[in-house]
């Protein structure tokens, strides 16, 4: 999905400001969904307002600037409901931490060792985060999101335990270079 979809949709859940929208693609439920900073939120939240799925009012603070606050219209429900109704895309899944475990045979057992262990101890904690989630109130399509992500954090914590031993072992075992013909 992009951006301005997900914005849409933290914005169904409530008045939201650009910040408290970022904190929900960081720390929030959203961080699962997509990657976004000021940098891309800001100008699809102006996009946003410029066709008029969303509305702008500025609220006041004391000894700071006002605060922007996005409230989603009727026709910006209308837009999310489209796009979220389309077919979605194939997940795309990135990470460093593979990149370097695909080339251990450079890495010292020691330093495959500790990485590896540093992702099981992350693992667990974000697996104990959703399973300690209050979840009384969700809906049931929040509830299968946070079951998907035990089942998904689950199984790679698990997988690692079991193989952890045996790419440490093979590290810092690096091939040899082809002879030339």
């Amino acid at each position: 999905m992009d951006v301005r979809t997900v914005c849409l949709g933290v914005l169904t859940l409530g008045d939201a400001s650009g910040y408290e929208i970022r904190k929900m693609f960081e720390e929030g439920p959203f961080q699962y969904f997509t990657d976004a900073g000021f940098g891309s939120i800001y100008p699809a939240l102006k996009k946003l307002h410029g066709e008029e799925f969303v509305t702008l009012r500025e609220q006041a603070q004391d000894s700071r600037p006002d605060k922007k606050v996005y409230s989603i219209t009727p026709a910006g429900r209308a837009a999310f409901t489209v796009a979220i109704a389309r077919a979605p895309g194939t997940d795309k899944f990135r990470s460093d931490f593979l990149l370097a475990m695909f080339f251990e045979h450079f890495l010292p057992q020691n330093a495959v060792a500790g990485v590896l262990d540093e992702r099981i101890v992350w693992y667990r904690e974000k697996l104990e985060h959703m399973q300690s989630c209050d979840r009384s109130g969700w809906g049931a399509g929040p509830v299968f999101v946070n079951q998907f992500g035990q089942a998904v954090y689950g199984a790679a914590v698990t997988f690692l335990e079991e193989n952890r031993d045996g790419l440490v072992e093979a590290a810092g075992a690096t091939p040899k270079p082809e002879a030339a013909e």
